[in-house]
């Protein structure tokens, strides 16, 4: 190879790096449209126990899709970082609370994909870290969900005699 070969492609190596930086740089224009849409907050079934959790549970307040990093705090003399992110990504699709915002109790509804062993891992891992903090996780299956009355008598909210 000749010098003018060299040259090319030292030039090239050189400008590659600049080309690229230009390429990326049209994402962040201020006129630049973001692919971004808005999702529904829930699936279907999660809309039907949602429903069934409020018209079950008047006296809590039930929220949807929370981050679980949103329910656990991380106890001081631990390696913080390490421990958050292990919950970092996950979230309870219900968390029902006292009217003072106390967590009463998590619930889960599965559906078959949470057959899948990285689901059941994920799941375990998720009732595990709850289950340190002392809440209580209560699964329901998609497709054995629960009436109004079955939700009513669980025993997460306690003595029915003391509601």
């Amino acid at each position: 190879m000749g010098s003018s070969s060299y040259l090319f492609i030292l030039t090239f190596l050189l400008l590659l790096p600049t080309a690229f930086s230009i390429l990326l740089r049209g994402t962040r224009r201020p006129g630049t449209v973001w692919p971004y849409y808005a999702k529904r907050l829930l699936s279907s079934p999660e809309q039907v126990l949602y429903y069934r959790l409020v018209k079950a549970l008047p006296q809590y307040e039930i929220f949807a899709q929370v981050q679980i990093s949103r329910i656990l705090g991380i106890k001081k003399g631990v390696r913080y970082r390490a421990w958050l992110n292990r919950i970092d990504r996950l979230s309870a699709d219900f968390v029902v609370c006292r009217k003072d915002s106390s967590i009463v109790a998590v619930v889960e509804l599965d559906d078959s994909s949470h057959e899948a062993p990285s689901r059941r891992k994920t799941d375990a891992k998720k009732d595990r870290a709850l289950g340190a903090a002392g809440l209580p996780v209560i699964r329901w299956q998609t497709r054995d969900m629960p009436d109004i009355s079955t939700i009513r008598t669980h025993r997460a909210w306690g003595d029915p005699a003391s509601r």
